[in-house]
């Protein structure tokens, strides 16, 4: 399967936090996704980019909160967060980068 451009484009970033570290102990990753990607677009970006193959992919919207900037209110950004895991003994390691 080849990697195409766009593909690059839904996948932002692996997100590394201590609920998707617990997360890939049951051999799920998790990817900051671009917010209108759907689930078959990530699980075809997932399986092109890393060569593994996905056995379900869930998402999470997240709203930005308020919070105050120098005394102002202000908006944190909308998030959109993919839980993609994987078919037994396929692993991703997202310590290292592409």
């Amino acid at each position: 399967m080849s990697v195409r451009p766009e593909q690059y484009d839904i996948i932002r970033r692996p997100v590394i936090t201590e609920k998707a570290t617990m997360a890939s102990e049951a051999g799920a990753v998790v990817f900051e996704v671009a917010p209108d990607a759907t689930k078959p677009q990530i699980r075809a970006a997932v399986e092109a980019i890393f060569g593994v193959k996905v056995k379900a992919v869930n998402t999470v919207n997240t709203r930005g909160k308020v919070k105050r900037f120098r005394g102002r209110l202000g908006q944190r950004s909308d998030v959109r967060k993919a839980y993609v895991t994987l078919e037994p003994g396929n692993t991703i390691d997202v310590t290292t980068g592409l």
